[in-house]
């Protein structure tokens, strides 16, 4: 049961990342390479100048992708939490020597546990992704600068 859990939270968030790419970080990208080809057309610049350039262009798709990676990274670290406390709830409740019964008991708990977690987290992904579209509809200046 965990396993298809993780699975559907995967593809949940795959479907969210591939749409943000065709949506948004594509452009970004394609801009970005526009930019750079401009950088190299410039036959009279010195090999410093077309590198600072090109790196210049390259600084908004990389704070666009840092910015979508930072709150995936977040995203994935509170259902880690959720489900953690899932596993500390049920160790509570474990006795010192559990029987087979008693595990199986606790098993449970924990997986139905992890399943509200990971449904919960589902849920959000469509509200994530609608406020990481607004913040990179806005343009690159307005996206936050992640270290």
């Amino acid at each position: 049961m965990i396993q298809q859990q993780r699975q559907r939270i995967e593809q949940a968030v795959t479907e969210m990342i591939d749409d943000m790419d065709k949506t948004h970080l594509r452009k970004i990208q394609v801009d970005m390479h526009r930019c750079a080809a401009k950088c190299c057309e410039d036959v009279e610049a010195s090999v410093e100048s077309v590198q600072r350039c090109v790196e210049r262009c390259s600084k908004p798709f990389n704070r666009a992708q840092n910015y979508v990676h930072h709150e995936l990274g977040e995203f994935q670290d509170r259902l880690q939490r959720c489900v953690m406390q899932c596993n500390d709830d049920v160790k509570v409740k474990m006795s010192a020597s559990p029987s087979a019964d008693e595990v199986a008991k606790h098993t449970d708990q924990f997986e139905r546990c992890a399943v509200k977690c990971v449904d919960k987290h589902v849920g959000l992904l469509s509200t994530m992704m609608k406020t990481m579209k607004s913040v990179l509809a806005k343009g690159p200046d307005h996206i936050p600068q992640i270290q």
